[in-house]
């Protein structure tokens, strides 16, 4: 069995680049209407906001299964040994932590200057290593803080599942019992987990999805990958269950936060864990879908955009709240309306725009990866070197 599995040699898939980027567009999107969901509650077109704001909350989980996917795609069938796993380390140490730390710095020292100028040295130092050890020193930092984790596991859980390949097929019952057994247990009081978001545990039906495609890839392709050559009826139920899920646990998501912003009704918060838990975890396979189905169509200018905006998400998650924090200093000084609707738009471009000119610049440099990790090179023409094979997570 493992002679086979080292033996397999899998192909490259340009495609995730695209899921990456649909992925960032839903992060900008729910952090740039943040804002919006608390300052535009009697606004006739509250219910727009609050549907960007929660209908796009599929990036962080997104990122977190696209992450396991690729780890295990890339790792399940290689041997496993000591050489593997340092190798590893490094990687995630030069082009995840060490950008971690960089930014964590950044946002803490904004903060720092803007809102505890007088605050001591001492006070100062500790409070900056409490927020760099919780992933707390910026409100999206505690993601990264996540990802880690989730790398201090990868190797053991890889281990367990090429010793023990059968267990490969119970992944996702295994996550939905350590994610909802946390959830439930936090909940009721039998542990108590301040800010339970920022913990792996949250997340770990993402986790072992990823993980369970990519080890299977291969052999389920035909039933994940939407193209006509592999539709056959019980593929295309499959697809159409699968749309209809996302779309109406998207919709319920969206409707009970509605009635809660606008103080009509609320409910248990199971219920707002479990519309989001559905919703989101049928997101990730939908974006898979359409990564697919647009790369399939030819590389056309579209697609070159997103691939590209993929490519340098890692960065552009790490910079795009700083560009949100300096626009906010500039709200529109009138009552029209219109204007606010445009400001508000307006956040989303800023923080995609700038971001993306930020990071795209940095990737022309060899020592980019201390601030955005691991970029892609931007391309030179025909006789470019093709970009490095990455296997790290946007």
């Amino acid at each position: 069995m493992s002679q086979t599995i080292t033996a397999e040699k899998r192909e490259r898939l340009p495609e995730l680049n695209l899921v990456r980027c649909m992925a960032i567009l839903g992060v900008l999107t729910v952090h740039s209407t943040s804002f919006a969901t608390v300052d535009m509650v009697d606004s006739g077109v509250y219910w727009l906001y609050n549907f960007f704001n929660i209908f796009m909350k599929f990036g962080t989980p997104t990122f977190i299964f696209l992450s396991s996917f690729v780890l295990f795609y890339n790792y399940y069938t290689r041997p496993l040994d000591k050489k593997l796993v340092l190798g590893f380390y490094k990687k995630r140490l030069l082009y995840i932590l060490i950008p971690y730390f960089m930014f964590s710095l950044f946002y803490f020292l904004i903060l720092h200057f803007t809102h505890y100028p007088d605050r001591s040295f001492v006070d100062t130092i500790t409070s900056f290593v409490t927020k760099l050890s919780t992933g707390k020193a910026y409100t999206h930092l505690y993601f990264v803080f996540i990802n880690m984790q989730f790398y201090i596991l990868f190797p053991l859980v890889l281990a367990l599942f090429k010793k023990v390949p059968s267990l490969v097929k119970w992944a996702v019952p295994i996550g939905l019992v350590i994610q909802w057994g946390f959830i439930v247990m936090n909940k009721y009081g039998v542990i108590s987990v301040a800010n339970k978001g920022s913990w792996s545990p949250s997340y770990f039906a993402y986790f072992m999805l990823g993980a369970l495609l990519g080890v299977y890839f291969p052999k389920i392709k035909e039933w994940i990958v939407m193209k006509r050559s592999y539709a056959t009826p019980a593929k295309v139920t499959a697809w159409s269950l699968l749309w209809i899920i996302w779309i109406g646990a998207g919709l319920a998501h969206v409707y009970i936060w509605y009635l809660n912003r606008k103080g009509i009704a609320v409910y248990n918060s199971l219920w707002y864990e479990f519309l989001w838990n559905l919703h989101t975890f049928a997101a990730a396979l939908v974006l898979f879908q359409i990564a697919f189905l647009l790369y399939g169509n030819g590389k056309s200018a579209l697609v070159r955009t997103m691939s590209r905006i993929g490519g340098l998400s890692f960065g552009i998650y790490l910079i795009h709240p700083f560009f949100l924090l300096i626009y906010r200093e500039f709200p529109p000084q009138t009552g029209i309306s219109m204007l606010h609707h445009l400001w508000y738009a307006g956040g989303f471009l800023v923080a995609l725009i700038g971001s993306y000119i930020v990071v795209s610049f940095a990737s022309r440099f060899s020592k980019s990866w201390i601030l955005f990790g691991n970029l892609p090179m931007p391309k030179r023409g025909a006789g470019e070197q093709k970009n490095k094979k990455r296997d790290l997570p946007a």
